[in-house]
């Protein structure tokens, strides 16, 4: 089973910024920056050569609504939205996803992910800030 349907179990713990029957958004333990979220289909699909429309539409709902959230709370500029598909784009969990990433006036995010320790305190402060009323 892939480390995102362990996440969808509930067999491994994540920061769920978004939850229905359908789509998963939560926090990504890199966070290329602040608010970096993941969305991702509940049913298993590896890329989008296996994605079916309903689907799709499902996810870029969340994707949409997401990322809304995210700047209402986290104030950032602008927002990079994206989405690898096999080996050699990149993709290095077989789990169809989305990447929401911030772009902060202050930050440039160099394309190719930089390998980080998760912050997890940083990351639950991120997500209580995204949580709050």
């Amino acid at each position: 089973m892939c480390v995102f349907c362990k996440i969808i179990n509930s067999e491994i713990p994540s920061s769920k910024v978004y939850e229905d029957d359908d789509v998963l958004a939560i926090l990504d333990i890199s966070q290329q920056t602040k608010g970096h979220t993941l969305v991702i289909p509940k049913k298993h699909v590896e890329n989008i050569f296996e994605m079916d429309e309903e689907t799709m539409k499902k996810v870029y709902n969340v994707v949409l609504k997401v990322t809304n959230q995210l700047k209402n709370k986290l104030y950032f500029e602008n927002v990079n939205l994206l989405n690898n598909n096999g080996p050699l784009a990149g993709q290095s969990v077989n789990h169809y996803h989305v990447h929401i990433i911030p772009q902060y006036s202050n930050e440039q995010l160099q394309f190719g992910f930089k390998d980080k320790e998760p912050d997890f305190d940083k990351l639950s402060e991120t997500l209580n800030q995204i949580m709050s009323k």
